[in-house]
């Protein structure tokens, strides 16, 4: 077997055409967009490139055909806990274990060259809303937009190689006609009489606005929660709110306010891969004309839980349930959506789960994110729990 490293046009062409290989019988596998992918090698577009650096191999058998790929990234500004951390992702293979092996050493050798003393993966170079974790249950389910889709002898592969479970992310699914559980309603009810608090969907021409409140209550959501977290700056989120500009539905994203102050938001967009899986994984101009005619023609039937978020000093007073509440009448109303499906939420954010099952969410896909210490005699410890 040969390594080569991915730095052409023909073997960025490789890397990116042998999942249609593996997935060649798998009908609720949909490819992700090579433009995606390729953004995350583009310095012009990854800002983690900044203070890092990225390699991509493909891996060949003796008749030079494809079985393998990969990447390794590091961010030299990037600790967990007192260890430098690299990463791995877009890994896919052949049902090889030797194979699997060659691609999981290369990485290890790289980013021990490199000062790293563990890695985690399989991962993203950027944020974790995109290709973030390692699917281990809910393969019969359809893959969602920008979340990783394997087949199940990854696991083995990540677990036999020494890669131990980080955390855990759990993908739910709950269909927009489910009622909430008896104490959310109740709490949901007791919001609506209290003339302090109020609902709006998002409108296009103040997305500005939007972006401002969005801001604002994620930076005292995540702020409240997460350690190391870095504020969202306003240029960042008015970039945000602009890229999702063309698909929203304008229906599906809510705030809420308390006295005219945003208190919460939930961001809902259509479920992309019901039209991206006739792409192809190309946006290029002709997929592009595509895209644009199906999201017309015949959107999606499903909606996507992009983010969900309740400043602290308003959460667990039913301002969730609230929220949720105006969201469901809504899609009640239009009768465009079947189901919602939401985003991955890590077992380390066990409120937030306890949450997502009260408004009546069920168990949809099951990812992992793990970590390999190169000491095999170092502690291991997973991502700590939030209080």
């Amino acid at each position: 077997m040969q390594l080569v490293e991915v730095n052409n046009k023909r073997t960025i062409k490789s890397f990116h055409q042998l999942p249609f290989s593996i997935y060649k019988n798998t009908k609720v596998w949909v490819p992700h967009l090579r433009q995606d992918i390729e953004s995350v090698f583009d310095k012009k577009k990854n800002k983690q490139l900044r203070h890092g650096e990225a390699i991509r191999w493909i891996l060949l058998d003796e008749k030079s055909e494809v079985i393998g790929r990969v990447s390794a990234f590091v961010n030299r500004k990037m600790k967990s806990g007192k260890i430098a951390v690299g990463g791995m992702g877009f890994f896919e293979c052949i049902n090889d274990k030797k194979a699997a092996f060659i691609l999981f050493d290369a990485c290890k050798k790289w980013l021990e060259e490199r000062d790293c003393e563990a890695m985690d993966g399989p991962i993203n170079f950027g944020e974790k809303d995109k290709f973030w974790g390692l699917l281990v249950e809910g393969f019969e389910n359809s893959s969602v937009y920008a979340n990783n889709y394997n087949p199940d002898y990854y696991q083995t592969f990540f677990e036999e190689y020494g890669f131990k479970t980080y955390y855990n992310q759990h993908v739910s699914q709950r269909a927009v006609t489910d009622p909430l559980q008896e104490k959310y309603r109740i709490r949901a009810e007791n919001i609506a009489q209290d003339k302090g608090y109020t609902f709006e969907h998002i409108q296009k021409k103040e997305k500005l606005k939007y972006a401002e409140d969005f801001r604002i209550v994620y930076n005292k959501a995540w702020g409240n929660a997460f350690r190391n977290f870095k504020p969202m700056k306003q240029k960042q989120a008015v970039s945000i709110i602009k890229k999702m500009s063309p698909i929203m539905d304008e229906k599906i994203i809510w705030f809420a306010y308390y006295k005219g102050q945003p208190i919460a938001f939930s961001i809902f967009l259509p479920e992309l891969n019901e039209i991206f899986k006739y792409i192809n994984g190309n946006f290029d101009l002709f997929g592009k004309i595509k895209f644009w005619f199906l999201l017309k023609f015949w959107p999606p039937k499903n909606v996507h839980g992009v983010v969900f978020g309740v400043a602290p000093d308003f959460q667990k007073k039913g301002v969730e349930g609230a929220l949720m509440q105006q969201i469901g009448n809504q899609f009640l109303e239009s009768r465009k959506y079947k189901d919602i499906i939401m985003t991955w939420v890590g077992d380390f954010n066990p409120k937030m789960l306890k949450l997502i099952e009260g408004l009546g969410a069920n168990p949809y896909q099951k990812l992992k994110t793990y970590r390999l210490l190169f000491d095999k005699n170092a502690e291991f410890k997973r991502y700590p729990i939030h209080a």
